[in-house]
């Protein structure tokens, strides 16, 4: 098996990695739920270019896979592959210590290891975990205040946002207890001076939240072009109203339900081949 924690992957890696869509099918040559899982998360990589939520291969959606032998593993993307050519077939199987767990052609980015095994580790409740660097979300993540109580989007995730500190870009394991620490127990994080970060019970729920949060960030970025002098925020009280109201569209069962399938139905019609 491969070690993902501390090989980057050589010109020559990167080189030989074929086309996904040329990789053979797992299905039926993998325990169903996993093949399952494998069919959410390639969606949710395809769901995320069609938002605009991509930066080329250099961020990282993951999805927890049931205990193997008393292992945790997960899957997460393979480098040198795009968002929006994802496929079940070509996501990569790892465990917590970041050795690879199936035969594949491919590797993965060092720094998705570090920030997705820690939160893997550390929440089991964190079913899949999705991370970006948008510009919006970005450029929010780089202001003193974080992100504003001034819209809906905002005050639907702020009360369950958190905030890590600038530390390079994530090789380094020790890294990983600080990321959980700042974490705790929200649901939302802001990588400062890096990017975003959400986590769900399952993808659709973790892509909920990122919306929301990616929306905030992009409708504050709007409103402060204006200038701040004539921005109206509101309180916290208002924000724990708002919160409150939303809740049940990030309860399992209720708030996947509402745009998962759509979602789905409009991949199939746009960009259909992630269950290869």
């Amino acid at each position: 098996m491969k070690d993902a924690a501390t090989a980057m992957p050589t010109a020559m890696d990167i080189k030989d990695m074929p086309d996904p869509m040329e990789m053979p099918s797992l299905k039926g040559k993998v325990p169903e739920q996993e093949w399952a899982l494998r069919c959410q998360l390639a969606a949710t990589y395809r769901l995320c270019a069609m938002h605009g939520w991509t930066d080329l291969v250099f961020t990282h959606i993951s999805a927890r896979l049931p205990d193997e032998d008393g292992s945790e593993r997960f899957l997460i993307n393979p480098y040198g592959v795009m968002f929006d050519e994802m496929t079940a077939s070509s996501l990569v199987k790892i465990d917590l210590e970041g050795n690879i767990c199936q035969d594949t052609p491919y590797n993965i980015n060092p720094a998705g290891f570090t920030i997705h095994s820690a939160i893997h580790a550390a929440r089991h409740d964190a079913g899949c975990v999705i991370h970006v660097h948008t510009p919006y979300g970005v450029a929010v993540s780089v202001q003193n205040g974080g992100l504003r109580r001034y819209t809906q989007f905002s005050m639907i995730v702020n009360n369950d946002l958190a905030y890590h500190d600038y530390e390079g870009i994530a090789l380094e394991l020790d890294e990983r207890e600080r990321i959980v620490n700042d974490l705790g127990d929200k649901s939302l994080l802001m990588l400062r001076n890096h990017g975003t970060l959400t986590v769900g019970p399952n993808c659709a729920i973790a892509f909920l939240r990122m919306y929301f949060l990616e929306n905030a960030c992009k409708t504050q970025i709007f409103a402060q072009a204006a200038g701040t002098e004539n921005l109206h925020e509101e309180d916290q009280a208002m924000a724990d109203t708002v919160q409150a109201q939303a809740k049940g569209a990030f309860t399992p069962g209720y708030g996947d339900n509402l745009i998962w399938p759509g979602l789905m139905r409009k991949l199939k019609r746009t960009n259909p081949g992630y269950d290869h």
